[in-house]
C-alpha cells in the first residue's frame, strides 16, 4: 500500500465549464486559483519604488486584471451578442444579435472590464472549491 500526500495530491489549477446564469448556452471554462496562484498574480503586478528612501509597494490594477483573466477564463462557447447587451453597454447597430462572440483573452479581458456582473460571477465561481471538487479534468 503506498503513502498518499497531501502535497502530491495537489494540483495549482482545475479546470470546469460553469453556464453563466440566465444565459442559455453561455458557458465558460474556469479555473480554480489556490490562494498560491493569487499570490504569484498579485506579486507579478506589483512593483516596488521607493519613496524617502523606504520601499513602497504599488499594486498595478490593470495588470492584476490582465493575468486573473488569464489565470481565471480559459474559454467560451455561446456568448451571444444579445447576451454581451445584457452584460456591457454595446452599441450592436444592425448586427444579428443571436452572433456570438468568439473567445480570446483580449475580448475576456474586455468583458471583464465592461462587465461589473460578469467580474463578479467569474470571481465568486472560480473561488467556490465547491465547483471543482467533481471535475475530473485537470491543467
Amino acid at each position: 500500500m503506498s503513502v498518499l500526500s497531501l502535497k502530491s495530491l495537489l494540483v495549482p489549477s482545475k479546470t470546469v465549464e460553469a453556464e453563466y446564469p440566465g444565459m442559455p448556452g453561455f458557458k465558460v471554462k474556469l479555473s480554480f486559483l489556490s490562494r498560491e496562484t493569487l499570490i504569484n498574480l498579485r506579486k507579478k503586478a506589483t512593483k516596488t519604488s521607493f519613496k524617502n528612501r523606504q520601499p513602497v509597494e504599488e499594486l498595478n490594477d490593470e495588470l492584476f486584471l490582465q493575468l486573473y483573466v488569464e489565470a481565471a477564463i480559459k474559454g467560451w462557447e455561446g456568448l451571444k451578442l444579445s447576451y454581451v447587451e445584457q452584460l456591457a453597454p454595446v452599441d450592436l447597430g444592425a448586427a444579428d444579435r443571436e452572433d456570438t462572440l468568439d473567445y480570446t483573452p483580449d475580448e475576456a479581458l474586455a468583458l471583464m472590464k465592461a462587465s461589473s456582473n460578469f467580474d463578479a460571477w467569474v470571481s465568486e465561481q472560480v473561488n467556490d472549491l465547491g465547483n471543482f471538487q467533481n471535475s475530473s479534468k485537470s491543467k
